[in-house]
């Protein structure tokens, strides 16, 4: 069986707002979001800040901000 996770590219505004709690609020780091993802949602990417940081690039998106602007950065 194929593990399913959480992909940037379908994330919804609900997700988008727990990613963003994590980053902005929590101060997360990248690595940080991944693992917290990939601890509640699932993923093959663990806690690589690459898929940490294209989280947050995705769900900025999704809330109409700039991840390289305050508060995302």
């Amino acid at each position: 069986m194929e593990d399913e996770f959480l992909d940037p590219a379908t994330i919804t505004r609900e997700v988008a707002v727990q990613i963003r709690e994590w980053r902005v609020d929590e101060d997360f780091t990248w690595r940080s979001v991944a693992r917290a993802a990939t601890d509640l949602w699932g993923s093959e990417y663990g806690t690589n800040q690459i898929y940490g940081r294209d989280l947050c690039v995705a769900a900025a998106g999704v809330l109409g901000e700039d991840p390289d602007r305050d508060p995302w950065n």
